[in-house]
């Protein structure tokens, strides 16, 4: 079992199931790299494309590393005051609500195999 898998089944209930059904498509479906940074499930493909997060209430957010570049046209994504990082809150899926996230995540792998990452410059002023 991966690290990944691993830190997976230390959770419970829905958040296990979430989890396990996101980092099956990512790996399986999407073949995308799986990694724990910042000790949470980072998912790669040329750089980093999302991440899922536990959070409280059992609940799990899937973030998308560059949430501020995607259309957003299904509005379910946030910025929780975040200016790169977008995601969405889920407690359970739904058929309309999988079929909205596999857009937004196919959208987020062709940002990341079609337009390449960069950190804008910034000037500095004296």
């Amino acid at each position: 079992m991966s690290e990944v898998e691993d830190f997976i089944y230390c959770h419970e209930g829905n958040q296990r199931e979430l989890m396990l059904f996101f980092h099956h498509l990512f790996t399986r479906e999407l073949n995308l790299t799986a990694k724990i940074k910042f000790r949470i499930p980072f998912y790669y493909g040329k750089s980093w494309i999302c991440f899922l997060n536990p959070l409280e209430g059992n609940k799990v957010e899937l973030a998308f590393l560059r949430g501020n570049e995607l259309s957003n046209t299904q509005a379910l994504l946030q910025s929780k005051g975040r200016k790169q990082v977008f995601g969405v809150v889920l407690e359970e899926l739904s058929d309309s609500l999988l079929q909205q996230l596999h857009e937004i995540i196919h959208e987020a792998i062709l940002l990341d195999a079609n337009k390449p990452y960069s950190l804008k410059n910034k000037k500095k002023t004296s």
